[in-house]
């Protein structure tokens, strides 16, 4: 594949798209924000909760590798979060140098509280893409993301959704 634009057309399509990424993340982050302060979460606090729901126990290494909002190693993230009793530590049973981190009870509460104040991000996206044009829109950006830390963290959580 080309890794220049082909045409000055072309060069205005992607500048276009780069600018309209742009624009959608921050309107998603406007309105996913006002979410997360209704149930008294971070961005970074809630995906930590979302994977440890969809994957069960998980490594600090592990867990870094599913998040997409956080680089590196989360210690400080998850240290907020076992402090607010959100997450616990626990050691492996077949390794206890390894600790293991899981979603305590009211980490799950909150996760709860989450998906309905989420309710209106997920209706302004519905009200604007079809089933057929929200496919394409994830396929889209799937291709743009493939191969990238951000993709690479995606296609591990639809590991745990699946297996």
């Amino acid at each position: 594949m080309n890794s220049s634009p082909e045409s000055p057309e072309h060069a205005g399509w992607l500048a276009e798209a780069r600018l309209l990424i742009l624009a959608a993340q921050r309107e998603g982050s406007r309105q996913l924000g006002a979410s997360l302060r209704e149930v008294g979460l971070t961005t970074a606090q809630a995906e930590v909760l979302e994977v440890l729901h969809a994957a069960g126990e998980l490594t600090l290494a592990e867990l870094g590798r599913r998040l997409v909002c956080e680089a590196g190693s989360p210690s400080r993230l998850v240290d907020s979060l076992v402090r607010a009793e959100l997450v616990t530590r626990t050691p492996s049973a077949q390794d206890r140098r390894t600790v293991l981190l899981a979603l305590a009870p009211e980490g799950a509460a909150r996760l709860a509280r989450l998906g309905a104040a989420g309710a209106p991000l997920t209706a302004f996206m519905a009200e604007r893409l079809d089933p057929e044009q929200a496919r394409t829109l994830v396929d889209l950006l799937g291709r743009l993301v493939r191969d990238t830390p951000g993709g690479l963290a995606i296609a591990r959580r639809a590991a745990d959704h699946t297996g």
